[in-house]
């Protein structure tokens, strides 16, 4: 997220917190260094660096993958900055492992870096073109650089070797939805679902398409099924209760909307949605819910810092 509904920093949604972002990432990493043998420990290995230039091409290889070894195991334990030094040796020993070009991009990806994870990512696929986890983590480094004609080009690509990644269908819907192609956005949003009929971002995205198209009752349907996949969701509980307000069940509409700020307060601020890509119509909505007492005490007293609610 690198979605409707996710930070800025990834195109993809799962409970919004961006340590969940970062985890997500630090999969893909994993798919692409499953060469790799795993510990429990971090940092267990231990290196031994040269003093000269005097080891051969294959032991600094093998230097570089212990290294990297190193610093995945950091990065699970959300060690971001300390793998990412560890990442920067690794490609130093081993420069032709497209595996460790790959970590140190999606690494560069966890510390909001996109400019430096598209050279990293890029020289892994130059070495290697067969890596479905690194076309993912460009796509969303593009993404976040705002090039989405270029995200959903490498996300395809990804896809056409993992087509079961229902998270990328996903991704890619949000990318064209960035591009105003409204429909391609839908079709892919369903096409995750085919993956996953339990997948509730996706259900949770078509409802603000339809919100935005002026289908209240549709979107509805679809953020109250979200909503049943998972009851922990806070953002299908606040749409919906946008929405039932707008069809006139007022009462149903404040409970979902206090359930949903009890879950999270972030969704009643007005930059927290924008930056999530709510559309300015359900933003403005939103707060017209929100608004109301005894929502706005609610929200002022849960993160009353973050309030963005107008001012009565």
């Amino acid at each position: 997220m690198d979605s409707l509904w996710q930070t800025k920093e990834e195109p993809a949604v799962l409970n919004n917190p961006k340590t969940s972002a970062l985890l997500r990432v630090v999969a893909r990493l994993a798919l692409g260094l499953g060469i790799l043998v795993m510990s429990s420990g971090v940092a267990t290995a231990q290196v031994v660096l040269p003093r000269t230039l005097e080891l051969n091409p294959k032991e600094m290889e093998q230097n570089g993958f212990i290294v990297a070894q190193e610093a995945l195991q950091l990065a699970q334990f959300q060690q971001f900055q300390e793998a990412l030094i560890r990442a920067k040796l690794a490609v130093q020993l081993a420069p032709q492992a497209h595996e460790i070009w790959a970590l140190l991009g999606g690494l560069y990806l966890t510390v909001d870096e996109p400019q430096e994870a598209v050279v990293a990512l890029e020289r892994s696929l130059k070495l290697n073109d067969q890596n479905p986890g690194v076309y993912f983590n460009l796509g969303s480094a593009y993404f976040r650089q705002g090039q989405y004609a270029a995200s959903i080009r490498v996300i395809e690509q990804g896809l056409a070797l993992k087509p079961d990644a229902t998270e990328e269908w996903f991704n890619l819907g949000n990318a064209y939805l960035k591009l105003g192609q409204t429909d391609r956005a839908i079709a892919q949003y369903r096409r995750s679902l085919r993956n996953d009929k339990r997948f509730w971002p996706a259900y949770t995205n078509i409802g603000l398409v339809l919100y935005e198209q002026g289908n209240i009752r549709q979107a509805a349907k679809n953020w109250e099924q979200a909503a049943e996949i998972d009851p922990k969701a806070s953002e299908p509980k606040l749409a919906l209760a946008t929405a039932l307000l707008k069809l006139g069940n007022e009462a149903e509409a404040l409970k979902l909307a206090e359930e949903a700020l009890r879950l999270d307060s972030r969704y009643g601020t007005v930059d927290f949605q924008r930056e999530n890509l709510w559309g300015d119509r359900l933003v403005a909505d939103t707060q017209a819910l929100l608004a109301k007492p005894p929502l706005r005490a609610l929200l002022s007293q849960l993160q009353p810092e973050q309030s963005a609610l107008p001012q009565p």
